[in-house]
């Protein structure tokens, strides 16, 4: 009942070596693509606001009311409120962060876990998932979009604020 072993042969499929260079099997297969570069949209020129009609002697504070403000470039950003930053973009990344976030909302015992009757705390857990958080905001910084930077810069915001505001009631 001896069977004949069969022999398995592993061959590296990988593209890269693990100093990041391309494997010689791969070098005329593959050409390094020339980086993109989006082009930023021109801001809207201000126009010169005319003086409405019968506010022309009036004080400035007056004239400034019956002014529509124009806002200012990039202000749409600033203009969102911190609930509109912590919606989830619907992006791979961020729905990459989502479970991470939920697990340490979990462990600070402020969103219940469905396999526990009741939220307990668990500060080093909280800790470790925070820390990741950071970890991962500073290694994809500058390669983040508006929305997903939002997202995870609000959520690690409460995280911390609510990680110093558990520990300091536990101690």
């Amino acid at each position: 009942m001896d069977k004949p072993r069969s022999e398995i042969k592993v061959t590296d499929k990988r593209i890269f070596t693990a100093e990041g260079e391309i494997r010689e099997e791969f070098r005329q297969e593959i050409t390094p693509a020339d980086p993109v570069v989006v082009a930023q949209p021109e801001p809207p020129k201000e126009t010169i606001a005319e003086t409405p009609p019968g506010t022309a002697g009036a004080p400035p504070a007056e004239r400034r009311k019956n002014q529509t403000a124009q806002p200012a470039p990039g202000a749409e950003r600033r203009a969102k409120t911190i609930a509109d930053k912590a919606l989830n973009p619907g992006t791979p990344f961020a729905d990459f962060l989502e479970p991470l976030i939920a697990q340490a909302y979990m462990s600070l015992g402020m969103l219940r876990n469905p396999y526990e009757a009741k939220p307990k705390v668990d500060v080093a857990a909280a800790r470790q998932v925070i820390e990741m958080l950071a970890m991962l905001k500073e290694k994809t910084s500058g390669n983040l979009t508006a929305d997903e930077d939002d997202f995870l810069s609000t959520h690690l915001g409460e995280l911390k604020l609510a990680f110093v505001q558990r520990t300091k009631s536990l101690s």
